[in-house]
């Protein structure tokens, strides 16, 4: 493997067509998805010579808080230390440009939580990660 990694956020066409193939196609409302791409901080995108392989991406005020997001690699390619890579090179955007004590957080499924540990993300004894999903409104 040959891997080209590219440091901005992926298009709407390559964050569609990494989720899908990671199973996430249901978890997006796609026309939403450019604005939210153009609001990211920070991308990582990885190329496999012209195949597209993985994606990541920061989101947050770009200041004080981040969040990791829509890390996604084919599953063709994960344990072949993508997914690290583009874990690195967003943790260490983050250090760049954020001043210390800044909250970097991210939610993290099945096995990924051991890649996250290895960047040091742990789990904190008295908090636990919340979210809520806006309902669909479309009738």
């Amino acid at each position: 493997m040959t891997y080209t990694y590219l440091d901005r956020v992926p298009t709407p066409h390559e964050h569609r067509s990494l989720s899908e193939a990671v199973g996430w196609g249901h978890a997006f409302a796609w026309d939403a998805i450019p604005a939210s791409l153009a609001a990211s901080t920070t991308g990582v995108v990885v190329y496999d010579r012209a195949d597209l392989v993985g994606m990541g991406r920061v989101i947050g005020d770009g200041v004080f808080f981040f969040y990791v997001q829509d890390i996604a690699v084919r599953p063709d390619h994960q344990g072949r230390g993508v997914g690290h890579e583009i874990t690195r090179r967003l943790v260490a955007r983050i250090d760049e440009i954020a001043p210390p004590k800044a909250f970097i957080g991210l939610f993290a499924a099945g096995q990924a939580s051991d890649l996250y540990a290895r960047h040091g993300f742990a789990t904190h004894e008295d908090m636990t990660g919340m979210f809520r999903v806006v309902p669909d409104r479309s009738g």
